[in-house]
């Protein structure tokens, strides 16, 4: 799988981590592995930029997805899952602070951008959040995601409550 993490926030963030977790959420879906991914890391404002360009929506967000070749996990039947551009995911590690030091089970900006990865990638996947029933399987799904690869990694804690909207 090819997944290129950019910093372009000037914020020091886990770069690893979000190469790694979007690797185990892709592999997980059994998305193929020669498929491409990218994730940009940017600050605030080129945030609240793209969230107005894209969204028509006021102030910075936490998480955007782009679909490229709009991939989907294969079915149980396919024993090949086709390859492609999954897309980009923008993430904002000042949004992600704020959002871990509010989350219910308080956390780390790292942690919270471990979360919005794997939030990311299923919407690149064609899952959303909108209606009661999508939000339960995709929010399971992240869940799920996220603490499988906390667990093979040896990271403790209690894992955070969704804060992404």
């Amino acid at each position: 799988m090819s997944i290129d993490v950019n910093n372009e926030s000037g914020t020091e963030v886990d770069e690893r981590a979000i190469l790694d977790i979007a690797r185990y959420a892709l592999t997980r879906m059994r998305i193929h592995p020669l498929s491409e991914l990218s994730v940009i890391v940017v600050d605030e404002d080129a945030m609240e930029q793209l969230h107005i360009q894209w969204m028509d929506l006021p102030g910075p967000t936490d998480v955007m997805s782009f679909p490229m070749d709009e991939l989907r996990p294969p079915s149980k039947d396919e024993e090949e899952p086709p390859q492609g551009l999954l897309g980009d995911i923008v993430l904002c590690p000042e949004v992600a602070k704020k959002q871990g030091e509010d989350a219910p089970t308080q956390h780390s900006m790292d942690e919270e951008l471990q979360l919005l990865t794997v939030h990311g990638v299923l919407h690149l996947l064609g899952y959303d959040h909108e209606e009661p029933d999508e939000k339960a399987e995709m929010f399971g799904l992240q869940a799920a995601i996220v603490d499988g690869w906390r667990g093979e990694n040896g990271v403790t804690g209690p894992s955070p409550a969704p804060t992404v909207s």
